[in-house]
């Protein structure tokens, strides 16, 4: 069975800098693409930062020079450093594997994390 846990959540005074970390457990043949996304209450969830097997990346323009994700293929695992962090960053932030492949298998399937919440506030 897949999972995928989030750690590193927290609250950060404005200015500050948080670091996400998201381990992908089970019999996983690959990952396609891992990423981030935030929900803040009332609004719709939106992706922050994704990132291919190859290292391609890809930012939400609202955290572009600020965030930075990053990944260990052989330990299936994503980060997310946040720095300069804002008030407005303030969501739970969940955990995306895109196209994961079930080793053994040839399903492919997404699966997402329970969510770490993230509060910037003084």
């Amino acid at each position: 069975q897949v999972q995928l846990v989030e750690s590193g959540g927290g609250l950060v005074q404005p200015g500050g800098s948080l670091r996400l970390s998201c381990a992908a457990s089970g019999s996983i043949f690959v990952i396609n693409a891992m990423g981030w996304y935030r929900q803040a209450p009332g609004k719709q969830r939106e992706l922050v930062a994704a990132i291919t097997t190859g290292g391609n990346t890809n930012y939400a323009d609202s955290v572009k020079a600020r965030f930075t994700i990053s990944r260990d293929n052989a330990k299936n695992t994503v980060y997310l450093q946040m720095n300069s962090l804002k008030p407005e960053d303030t969501a739970v932030y969940l955990c995306n594997a895109e196209g994961l492949v079930v080793a053994g298998t040839d399903i492919e399937a997404d699966y997402w994390g329970q969510g770490t919440q993230v509060t910037v506030s003084s």
